[in-house]
């Protein structure tokens, strides 16, 4: 391993040990667990110095594509406050771990708060007002939920499905993606940065955020998700510097001059999930 990777994956380890104590420490040499936590911290270190591939078919990532597994899907009327629901998810992900329990795709809307995942800085939470701001065990940095906003948590069970974490995640980009090309709008992503974006020409780099993605396994089972802009309130965003990006904005796909209802888009979204799950 270069000297660089070496030192971002025992920064990765040092990380994991003070949120599970009981494991003893180590370098990234001698690390053996199989704990799925651990790989998710590690590769969240290592995100930066390792390229997506732009336009790689879920059929050539092996591992995460089962066909047979369908999980279930749930709908939640109304707003969903935020601390409740998200405790609720992982006593479902840690029951199809511990029970058998079924996979489950949930799709929602949260009330308005902002959350930030294990690589928020407070620096870049600028100015939420009244709106709550709450740290989770997720991945990612800051970013805002609230009416408008289609949020889909996905808990899978990773083991059954290859152990692979790296073609989870390709496998939620290329969802949107391909979610969104059914409405009209081609997404993107962008080496080293999160989420899904198209481009506007309305910021510095040109391109603006349309999808944010952000997962954690525990015991080889995903949970948090993804969430699309469908007609959001935009100006929200301006509180934060949403998943520490300072060269994008953030769009929606109303701002896009789509016109989609959010039964529609679900549909768009179930339709293509079994093209990569």
């Amino acid at each position: 391993m270069p000297p660089e990777r070496r030192g971002l994956a025992n920064r990765a380890i040092r990380l994991y040990h003070a949120d599970h104590p009981r494991i003893g420490t180590g370098s990234a040499r001698n690390i053996t667990t199989p704990c799925a936590d651990f790989f998710c911290y590690a590769q969240n270190a290592l995100s930066s110095m390792n390229k997506s591939p732009k336009n790689v078919s879920p059929k050539n990532i092996s591992g995460i594509n089962m066909s047979g597994r369908s999980p279930h899907w749930r709908h939640f009327d109304g707003l969903q406050p935020y601390a409740p629901l998200v405790q609720l998810m992982q006593e479902h992900a840690a029951a199809i771990r511990a029970e058998g329990a079924a996979e489950a795709v949930w799709l929602l809307q949260h009330e308005a708060v902002y959350t930030g995942g294990t690589s928020a800085r407070d620096a870049d939470l600028l100015a939420p007002g009244d709106i709550p701001a709450l740290r989770n065990g997720r991945g990612g940095q800051w970013t805002y939920h609230g009416p408008g906003q289609r949020i889909a948590y996905v808990m899978l069970d990773i083991a059954a499905r290859g152990h692979n974490v790296r073609a989870l995640v390709h496998g939620l980009e290329s969802w949107v993606i391909a979610s969104l090309a059914d409405c009209g709008v081609a997404g993107h992503r962008r080496d080293g940065l999160p989420g899904i974006w198209v481009q506007t020409g309305n910021s510095p780099s040109g391109m603006d955020k349309i999808a944010a993605i952000g997962i954690r396994i525990s015991r080889w089972v995903s949970w948090h998700g993804l969430a699309i802009n469908l007609d959001p309130e935009l100006a929200a965003f301006d509180a934060i510097v949403p998943c520490g990006v300072r060269d994008g904005g953030v769009t929606s796909l109303a701002a896009l001059g789509v016109q989609i209802s959010m039964p529609q888009l679900d549909q768009r979204l179930q339709a293509r999930f079994h093209d990569f799950f």
